[in-house]
């Protein structure tokens, strides 16, 4: 999957927990990552990230950053 596809999902997701704010909506997108998206998809996410991770919102860029030191 490339990574224009899991940045739009993983920013769709970001969306949906928006509107519950930073403090909820940062462990919601790394429950919902960690859940549903299968081992590759969250490896390729976060060598995005390591790269800079552009395009990435910034909650979901917290959730990221979360879940990787899980």
């Amino acid at each position: 999957m490339s990574p224009d596809r899991l940045i739009y999902m993983a920013n769709q997701i970001g969306k949906f927990f928006q509107s519950q704010g930073h403090d909820k909506a940062v462990p919601g997108i790394a429950d919902h990552i960690k859940k549903f998206w299968d081992p590759r998809m969250r490896k390729a996410i976060f060598a995005h990230l390591d790269s800079g991770g552009t395009g990435l919102d910034p909650n979901v860029r917290d959730a990221l950053e979360t879940l990787k030191k899980a």
